[in-house]
């Protein structure tokens, strides 16, 4: 009886793979069709065979959870007008979007895209190439049914073989008539672009809608960081959640932040004189003569550590609040964290949740730390950044994408005047507090639309902070974002 049970568990799995095999050589043969047809409907049944495809296969483990393996489409067959290359310019949250961008626009032209290059000369001199930052791997294979991507052009086109690549940057904030009217023409000349800058030279909004869900599945899921990154960020999440809710502050008070805006609040004056030449040494801060008084009245700074203090306090946060610092070196170190530490002792850093070892494989690639912070941030319980960079805005971003996690959008420009006013006692604590929370009561990161600002474009909501096209089915978004909701649209 064991042995003819056995045999019927045998021709139970046989046949079983039997199916996979067949449903997996439909799917080849459908998507063949539907790439030559453009046919919806056979587009539909290909998507329906895909997930079943998905379903059979056998799970992994990783962390000790059950994850399936990626199962990636056929590679898309179309002909190429040409590569283009791409230099990301900035930090990691900059450069992350624009890779995004990217793709979208080689899939838009029809091009082959070479594995973008990051950027080596910024403030933060980070030498990492992309594959030491992100998964080049998952990232080729899972865009292969929307654009070729190649990991350098060919010989031929080469310097080595005296080959010159026509290199521009693109003009910001531009549409796909720009460069489908403009660009790609000069592949047809050139065959080979190089973009040397790459930061928001995308519309945020008037693209169509296939453009934007195209952003954001390259965002969300193409782009991952790689296995030691992401084990080590897992690390660090699990350790946090294991000792209750966190709050991830961003607290962008980094030297670098602070030279370029001309923030120097709380600082001494040999700090401020040094800020002050850091200016000066980068030409492309173009800015050189700040004052610090009028840019942070105008809620134009990064909140210092002593005024977050404050906020949190007043936003109801209490001592025994777990908060995790998502920043690198705090400008005036300890002595500029002491009010903070005091009125939250449950302060940590990634340097101080993990050995140095763990770390060491990191050090001096400033991209590498911010993509830990980028991963902890996303998956806080609340995420507060006090200043609306790029990786506040990303951060934002998948925060919505992720369900909406809680995300408290900082009034800056309300928060000096109140801070202000409560130290020097016109207010006294519980006024000031009312007041913060009524400034707060509806800064908490809800569905809602971006506001579109007519012919100023860089006014209006970035993109990759809301992208409100990819959180919603098309046919519901009204009904999902709500009227009420709608931000207008400005002339």
């Amino acid at each position: 009886m064991e042995v003819r049970s056995e045999g019927i568990r045998l021709r139970f799995w046989f046949v079983r793979l039997c199916s996979s095999i067949v449903l997996w050589i439909c799917l080849v043969q459908l998507v063949t069709v539907s790439e030559l047809w453009h046919s919806h409907l056979i587009s539909g049944i290909t998507s329906g065979i895909y997930n079943i495809a998905q379903i059979q296969l056998p799970k992994q483990q990783v962390n000790g959870v059950d994850h399936l393996p990626p199962v990636f489409l056929p590679p898309r067959n179309y002909t190429s007008n040409g590569f283009l290359r791409v230099s990301c310019n900035g930090g990691l949250n900059q450069m992350r979007a624009a890779i995004c961008d990217m793709v979208t626009i080689a899939r838009l032209l029809n091009l082959t895209l070479v594995v973008p290059e990051l950027d080596k000369t910024s403030f933060w001199a980070d030498p990492s190439n992309f594959e030491d930052i992100f998964d080049v791997k998952h990232f080729i294979n899972s865009l292969r049914d929307q654009v070729r991507i190649v990991k350098r052009v060919p010989k031929k086109f080469s310097s080595k073989y005296g080959y010159t690549s026509l290199e521009m940057p693109p003009v910001s904030w531009s549409n796909e008539k720009y460069y489908l009217e403009q660009i790609l023409p000069l592949f047809r000349k050139h065959k080979v672009l190089h973009f040397n800058k790459t930061d928001t030279r995308l519309a945020n909004n008037g693209l169509p809608l296939v453009l934007q869900k195209l952003r954001c599945r390259v965002n969300y899921q193409a782009i991952k960081f790689t296995s030691q990154i992401e084990n080590l960020g897992h690390r660090l999440i699990q350790m946090l959640h294991e000792k209750g809710p966190f709050v991830a502050l961003h607290l962008r008070y980094e030297m670098d932040m602070l030279a370029f805006s001309g923030c120097t609040q709380g600082c001494m004056d040999k700090e401020a004189e040094e800020l002050k030449r850091m200016r000066y040494a980068f030409p492309w801060w173009r800015e050189k003569e700040i004052i610090s008084e009028e840019r942070r009245s105008q809620g134009l700074c990064p909140l210092t550590p002593e005024e977050a203090a404050l906020v949190l306090q007043a936003l109801g946060f209490g001592r025994e609040t777990q908060i995790y610092i998502a920043a690198g070196e705090i400008y005036g170190g300890e002595r500029r964290l002491a009010q903070l530490r005091a009125a939250f002792p449950k302060i940590v850093k990634k340097e101080t949740l993990l050995d140095r070892d763990d770390l060491q494989y990191f050090q001096n690639h400033s991209s590498q730390m911010a993509a830990l912070d980028f991963m902890v941030s996303v998956a806080s319980n609340t995420f507060i950044p006090t200043y609306d960079g790029n990786m506040a805005r990303l951060v934002e971003g998948h925060r919505r994408y992720s369900n909406f996690r809680k995300t408290i959008l900082l009034d800056r420009k309300k928060l000096v005047e109140l801070v202000d006013m409560h130290q020097n006692g016109t207010l006294k604590w519980n006024e000031f507090a009312d007041g913060v929370k009524q400034v707060h009561a509806k800064r908490t990161v809800r569905p809602t639309r971006r506001t579109v600002i007519i012919d100023r474009p860089k006014e209006e909501d970035y993109f990759y902070a809301n992208p409100h096209e990819c959180l919603c089915e098309e046919t519901n978004c009204d009904e999902f974002l709500g009227h009420h909701n709608s931000s207008s649209q400005v002339a």
